[in-house]
């Protein structure tokens, strides 16, 4: 049953990341895996290699707690596998309707994620105040442009690969903002799809080793910060996914670009402006009003999940 609850939580977080603008690591978080799977990321480091030169597999095995991450990893890449082309199809023809379901989901999220702070004083306060106004920030910067530079991809990849780790921060709308989405997410797939598997390569390989590298950095850093300032950062957590609601309110006007893939015309977002409030005695609203209590409703439910929490 252990590993069927930590499937549907990487199920979960690899549909988060899928969309840009929702952060695989809020729900993490919502799902009660986010420090142990920060703590097992740190534990790739020189006592793991040496376990592994000396081929004690199972020692180097338990010590990253290789159990859980297999399990959480094999529902994230399922649930990107999958999930990616069903929300392609649900942007292209109910966008309103899916940005709404994501909204109530993460509103929802939020008085869950102040409960972890255990204890709330001035640092806390002004850690979800900085939270929510850099949040809110990074929904206004404008998508800079692309570039096939070894160096770029692999600070793309660290960089976005880091994102979907941090809540309230979406991997795939960090990688649009440094124009970085359209040559991995596109042109490598397409060269992927077409046979030119060298141009592919010399396109992942430098956004994999630099993803690679950066999470765990970024994991030493967050396992330190947990330990000491774990208030401090929850606050900051809490306020950041506040304020990255911005991104995510259903009723905006979406900016996409039109691009082939697989001979097929396709679109991306590119970005987001106008936002506006509904018209509420429409029915369109209140069919996207129920969507958010939908979503919000997954957020008990994930709780409870959660609240589970995993000794083996």
């Amino acid at each position: 049953m252990c590993e069927l609850r930590r499937f549907l939580k990487g199920f979960a977080i690899g549909s988060a990341n899928v969309i840009p603008g929702v952060s695989g690591g809020t729900i993490a978080v919502i799902t009660g895996v986010y420090e142990r799977l920060i703590e097992a990321l740190n534990r790739f480091d020189g006592t793991t290699v040496r376990l592994l030169l000396r081929l004690n597999f199972r020692g180097a095995w338990q010590r990253v707690d290789g159990r859980f991450l297999f399990g959480l990893g094999i529902g994230v890449v399922v649930s990107i596998a999958t999930m990616a082309r069903l929300m392609e199809w649900g942007f292209e023809n109910q966008p309103v309707l899916i940005w709404a379901f994501f909204f109530g989901l993460i509103a929802a999220s939020i008085p869950s994620l102040g409960s972890l702070v255990k204890k709330w004083t001035i640092g806390p306060a002004l850690g979800v105040v900085a939270g929510a106004g850099t949040g809110g920030a990074i929904a206004f910067l404008q998508p800079a442009s692309g570039s096939d530079n070894m160096i770029y991809l692999a600070l793309c990849g660290a960089v976005s690969i880091c994102s979907m780790i941090i809540p309230g921060l979406s991997g795939s709308f960090v990688l649009l903002l440094m124009g970085g989405y359209r040559l991995v997410m596109v042109d490598a797939v397409n060269s992927l799809t077409a046979g030119e598997i060298g141009r592919s390569l010399d396109i992942l390989i430098p956004f994999l080793i630099g993803g690679v590298a950066g999470v765990v950095l970024l994991s030493r850093l967050l396992s330190w910060l947990f330990r000491t300032v774990h208030d401090l950062v929850m606050a900051l957590i809490t306020g950041f996914v506040g304020g990255s609601l911005i991104v995510i309110w259903p009723w905006k006007i979406t900016l996409t670009e039109k691009f082939i893939r697989d001979g097929e015309e396709m679109e991306k977002i590119t970005g987001f402006t106008g936002w506006f409030l509904p018209d509420i005695g429409s029915g369109a609203t209140w069919t996207a009003l129920g969507c958010m209590l939908a979503g919000a409703s997954l957020v008990y439910a994930g709780a409870r999940l959660g609240s589970r929490r995993e000794t083996s």
